[in-house]
């Protein structure tokens, strides 16, 4: 059965992926799976670069075919921020997660801190305040090759928490048409609708095409 290495650490993306990519006769291996622990520098100016970074360090470093993603809130009220910046998006006034009872992950701001922090930010700027998610997926083979798939999800950031699902800023984005926010969706709706989902839905031709499944 051919493999596929899922570049990420992250153990949201890592449930939401494997969900999405479970129809496809695959063995998909995690970079713990073969003691890889590798630290990509996101020194992309876009989501494809940095998607592209990550996935060519792990296709090399395991000589397996390895999908990486890179993917941002971007919120118009805030001129297109976090974006890029959406998972070192934090605070440089006391910490909000001492606030949210949260803690600190190795120094860096926890997903309570970020949503705050975005919020605190929205304050001053009428609602609606418009947003969307945008994931850029990169499918890198051993050789250096790297092909692309994009997904879109529209929607607004409300200013209260609902839902107790996914992770990062999803209890704070209500999807365009839904009435939900990201957290309250069950995993087969995210499935379909999330901009995950809409970038693994684009990747599968060419992972067919790559790992001849």
């Amino acid at each position: 059965m051919p493999k596929l290495l899922i570049a990420t650490g992250n153990k949201g993306k890592v449930r939401e992926l494997e969900a999405l990519l479970e129809s496809l006769d695959l063995e998909l291996v995690m970079p713990k799976d073969l003691g890889l622990a590798l630290e990509v520098e996101e020194t992309g100016s876009t989501y494809a670069e940095n998607a592209a970074l990550k996935a060519r360090a792990f296709a090399q470093a395991s000589g397996l075919v390895s999908l990486a993603d890179d993917s941002g809130l971007e919120v118009d009220a805030l001129g297109g921020a976090p974006g890029l910046y959406s998972a070192r998006y934090g605070a440089p006034i006391p910490p909000f997660s001492e606030k949210k009872g949260g803690e600190k992950e190795g120094g860096r701001p926890t997903d309570a801190d970020r949503r705050a922090y975005l919020l605190h930010n929205l304050r001053a700027h009428p609602r609606p305040w418009t947003a969307r998610f945008h994931a850029t997926i990169a499918i890198a083979a051993p050789d250096g090759r790297v092909r692309f798939a994009e997904g879109v999800c529209p929607g607004e950031i409300i200013p209260e928490e609902r839902g107790a699902g996914g992770f990062g800023y999803d209890p704070i984005f209500m999807l365009a048409g839904s009435g939900k926010t990201m957290a309250e969706l069950g995993m087969d709706e995210k499935n379909r609708l999330s901009h995950r989902a809409r970038a693994v839905q684009a990747a599968v031709p060419i992972l067919e095409e790559l790992l001849g499944v």
